[in-house]
Parts: C-alpha cells; sequence; structure tokens
C-alpha cells in the first residue's frame, strides 16, 4: 500500500512541478533520513527571514511559561508589530508572477493523497482585510473550492491585494455579486449566501461548504478536516439550540439599516413561514452539498430567507433555523433532544468571556483567554495554543495578526509540519 501511495504521489508532482522541476529536485544532495525531505521545500523552516522566528514556538506549543512570556513581551512591542505587516503593495506586486509567488509563499499546488483528491471541499470566505492570505495559505488545496467576498467598504489596495492574489488559483474566486457587509444585519447573510450560489453553480463536485471570516483559523490540516467530514456520513454539525428568551426580540421586531448601522424600527414581525420554529446558532456551518441545495431551492428555506431579511443578527438563527427542517439533507429533527451546541459542533470554537473561568470550576466553559477580548470573544494569543490544538473543532475563531501575530505564526507552523509528516 505504501509504495502505491508514493507512487501515486509521484505521479502527482510530476504533473505539478513538471519533468524539469523533478530532475532538479532529484538531483539535491540528500543527508541523512527525513521523512518530510519528498516535500521539504514546502516546509516552514526557521532558516526563513521573518520576525517572527524568534519565537520558540515548539515550546509554545506545549506551554512552556518562558516561551508564551517572551511571546507576550513581542505582542506590545512597536518595532515588532511593524516587521511582521505585510503591505498591500507586496501582494500586488509578488502576483505579477504567479508560479513565483506559489513557490515562494508555499502553497500546496498538488493533492497529497488520494483520499484528500476524491473529497474536495468548498469555501465561502468572507474577508475585508490582507490577512486573508494566511488563511487561504493554510486551508488551500488544488482539489478544493474557494468564494472569495471582500467588503465594499474595504479599501481599494485590500480589493487590490486580495484579487491579485484569487488571479493566481484556477479555483479561487470572487463572488460575482459584493454587499457591503453590516455588523448585526442581513447583508452578512446575504455575502454567503452569494458565494453559496457561485460554489454550487461551479463545475468541482465538491462534497461539504465551510464558510470562513478572515480572522478565522484553521486547527487541523486538510486531511483531517476531510476525515472528519466524512465520520459525519452526510449529516451536518453545527450550533442549532432552542432560542433563548434574551434573543427574542431579534427575531420579533422589525430593523432596519440606518446609515450603515442597524437600528430597530418599532414594528412586530409576522411570525415565521410555515410556522416554523427558529433556533439558535452561529454564522459559521459545515454542511453537505444537499443542504447548499436545499438553502436555495427550498420554497420554505426561500421563504425563511425573505422573512429574516429584517431582523436583528439573522446569522446567529438562519443556519440553525434551516438544520431543523424536515427533509433538508443532514438535518436534525426540531425536538430539543436534537439540540447541539457549539462545544459539541464542529464547525468553530469561540471562546465567549462569560464563559471563562479557572479549571475545575464548575461553572467555566473555557479557560482565560491568554490574548485579549473583542465583543465578550476571545482574540486568542500565543498562551492559548496549547487548549486550541486538544479541541475536537475544525476551525477557531478569533485570531488577529495585528494584535498577536505569533499565534498565527506557530499554528501555520504546526500545521504544515503536520500536513507533510502525514504524506
Amino acid at each position: 500500500m505504501k509504495l502505491l501511495k508514493h507512487g501515486w504521489l509521484l505521479l502527482k508532482l510530476t504533473v505539478a512541478l513538471g519533468f524539469l522541476g523533478i530532475l532538479s529536485l532529484l538531483s539535491r544532495p540528500k543527508i541523512g533520513w527525513d521523512p518530510t525531505y519528498r516535500f521539504s521545500w514546502l516546509e516552514y523552516t526557521d532558516a526563513e527571514d521573518i520576525p517572527e522566528k524568534v519565537c520558540n514556538c515548539s515550546a509554545i506549543l506545549q506551554g512552556e511559561s518562558e516561551a508564551v512570556e517572551q511571546a507576550k513581551i513581542l505582542t506590545i512591542t512597536k518595532d515588532f508589530h511593524k516587521s511582521v505587516q505585510i503591505p498591500d503593495e507586496y501582494y500586488i506586486n509578488a502576483t505579477q508572477d504567479c508560479r513565483e509567488f506559489k513557490l515562494s509563499r508555499k502553497y500546496l499546488t498538488f493533492p497529497l493523497s488520494q483520499e484528500e483528491e476524491e473529497f474536495p471541499l468548498a469555501y465561502s470566505m468572507v474577508v475585508h482585510h490582507k490577512t486573508f492570505e494566511r488563511l487561504l495559505r493554510a486551508i488551500y488545496a488544488p482539489q478544493n473550492i474557494y468564494c472569495v467576498h471582500v467588503d465594499k467598504k474595504s479599501e481599494a489596495s485590500v480589493f487590490s491585494a486580495i484579487s491579485a492574489i484569487t488571479s493566481c488559483f484556477p479555483n479561487v474566486f470572487m463572488v460575482s455579486k459584493a454587499v457591503n457587509v453590516v455588523y448585526a444585519a442581513w447583508p452578512r447573510v446575504q455575502a454567503d449566501l452569494n458565494c453559496m450560489a457561485d460554489l454550487y453553480n461551479a463545475k468541482t463536485k465538491w462534497k461539504y461548504f465551510i464558510n470562513l471570516c478572515g480572522q478565522d483559523f484553521p486547527l487541523k490540516t486538510n486531511l483531517e478536516i476531510v476525515r472528519a467530514l466524512r465520520s459525519l456520513k452526510g449529516g451536518n454539525s453545527l450550533e442549532s439550540e432552542k432560542l433563548p428568551e434574551e434573543k427574542q426580540r431579534r427575531v420579533s421586531n422589525v430593523y432596519q439599516i440606518v446609515d450603515g448601522k442597524i437600528q430597530e424600527k418599532g414594528k412586530t414581525k409576522e411570525p415565521p413561514p410555515f410556522n416554523l420554529p427558529i433556533m439558535s446558532g452561529n454564522a459559521y456551518i459545515v454542511v453537505n452539498r444537499g443542504y447548499i441545495r436545499s438553502v436555495l431551492e427550498d420554497k420554505r428555506v426561500l421563504a425563511l430567507i425573505e422573512w429574516a431579511k429584517d431582523t436583528y443578527s439573522p446569522d446567529e438563527f438562519i443556519w440553525a433555523t434551516i438544520q431543523r427542517i424536515p427533509g433538508v439533507p443532514g438535518s436534525t429533527l426540531p425536538n430539543r433532544k436534537y439540540d447541539m451546541t457549539d462545544i459539541n459542533a464542529i464547525a468553530r470554537l469561540v471562546k465567549w468571556q462569560s464563559h471563562e473561568g479557572p479549571l475545575g470550576s464548575l461553572e467555566t466553559v473555557y479557560p482565560v483567554c491568554q490574548g485579549h477580548h473583542v465583543r465578550s470573544i476571545c482574540v486568542y494569543g500565543a498562551g492559548d495554543l496549547q487548549w486550541l490544538l486538544k479541541q475536537h473543532h475544525l476551525f477557531a475563531n478569533k485570531f488577529d495578526t495585528e494584535t498577536d501575530p505569533i499565534a498565527v505564526y506557530c499554528l501555520e507552523k504546526y500545521l504544515r509540519q503536520k500536513t507533510l509528516l502525514a504524506t
């Protein structure tokens, strides 16, 4: 089996790099036995001239206090922050030569296994900043397909940089219709809906859909994600629970966008169509292709979508509600016994400040955030990584390379090493 596997990889590699590239690789001297040698040019190493390499990622991932403290000190150092930022102009200029860009950024340009190639994934990426390239690189595989939605309010240079990046990949494209994303309002859902339609109509017959934002980052390799999705056996994985009383106002009153912000209109909404029970969830989902077909074609779902357009934060109930509609592929029944929390779903790990506390406490859901909080959500620091990698979720939110670039750097380095060792 190993010989067959290695032969298949060599064939893929030949196609990806070309005959001359293979000859040059084979001519390199090999010193000792290194299981990652065959793909060593794809490895993230400390030899690269990047500021983050001063950190000891291995020690950070093991939770060693001295290494974590060093990382914390760096995150509050202005010169360090300035040195790690990649300007828009870099991407605009570097992508003039796509082959060199993909090589220098160490993109995986060929499937690493037949198992992954036969299980393509579809991603919707709703972003507003150039740091999306770090996320794209971490999840990129040539058999997958990626729809990128850039907020129409983004600066022209950001749009140009992201557009230039996507132009270098045949399976990465800009959404056909972008919108102005407004916090807690319908356009956030519409951005994903537009990508869903583009992805569903694409030639790639992907198996599962995952939606992301620019502050997400994977906790698993592509192979691990594929295996986790296979284990669902056609099911979906997303938060879907009974709507709590404190959120009822969001769906019982009419809201509208005024001057770029959502406001209550002072009018009561009609009940939801088909007497659908409104469920509580979040914006991020892992769903099969049939679920997306239902979103685009099922008359009950289409009626729910129209009804939800003047609610507050519809992204926190729309997908969860669809998941409980009988007949939607991969759905579960509305009975409370089928409720699923964000902790049990694999879609996304979000550490809420109100649920943090000392380990061992009966009220604690998560250990205390090692970064900082934005809107009561932990923006992970390097000290959170050891805990994060023990969780079963596919992705985590939030990361911010402008406030803690080390957390992302060590995580992407860990995932790449794990990816190459699995080949």
